[in-house]
């Protein structure tokens, strides 16, 4: 009995190290990242729902993802980021809008519209800053390449 309740909890120690390493994020998300290049939000109307000011003077800009800062341009800088990571199909990407967007019309193809951005894969991940600046990071299937939406327009970001 004592053996069996030795291998038991043996079992129990194993499974639960085993677990705490399989959740532990990978931050693939850290680095340098630069802006370069916007497009208008498919969910947009017209075009007079953007900011072709502002679209203008953030590509070409840099973001830093730190563990315990983000920097950047205007609002993105932010101290002590409460990371976290989102998985899911692409009806979660850039705060629920291609949901959104199909839960009002059917024919809406939450995965054309990733597609249509730049987004690769079917499976997506969103990085969450927990910053009041609330810009969320989407990657696809290239951890080299992010996007966030603002203000109506979807910025691509690549690795430096």
């Amino acid at each position: 009995m004592q053996s069996l309740l030795r291998a038991a909890g043996l079992a129990a120690i194993l499974c639960a190290a085993s677990l705490s390493s399989a959740s532990a994020e990978d931050p693939f998300y850290l680095g340098q990242w630069k802006i370069t290049g916007a497009v208008p939000g498919p969910w947009i109307k017209s075009d007079a729902e953007l900011f072709p000011d502002e679209m203008k003077s953030l590509v070409g800009q840099t973001i830093v993802l730190k563990p315990g800062a983000v920097e950047g341009p205007g609002g993105f800088p932010c101290q002590g980021p409460k990371y976290e990571v989102m998985q899911g199909g692409p009806d979660m990407l850039f705060q629920g809008a291609f949901g959104e967007m199909q839960a009002k019309n059917a024919s809406v193809d939450p995965q054309k519209l990733a597609e249509q951005v730049g987004l690769t894969g079917t499976a997506y991940r969103t990085v969450i800053t927990g910053c009041e600046f609330a810009v969320d990071f989407s990657f696809g299937a290239d951890n080299d390449t992010a996007m966030f939406a603002l203000d109506n327009a979807v910025y691509v970001l690549k690795r430096q």
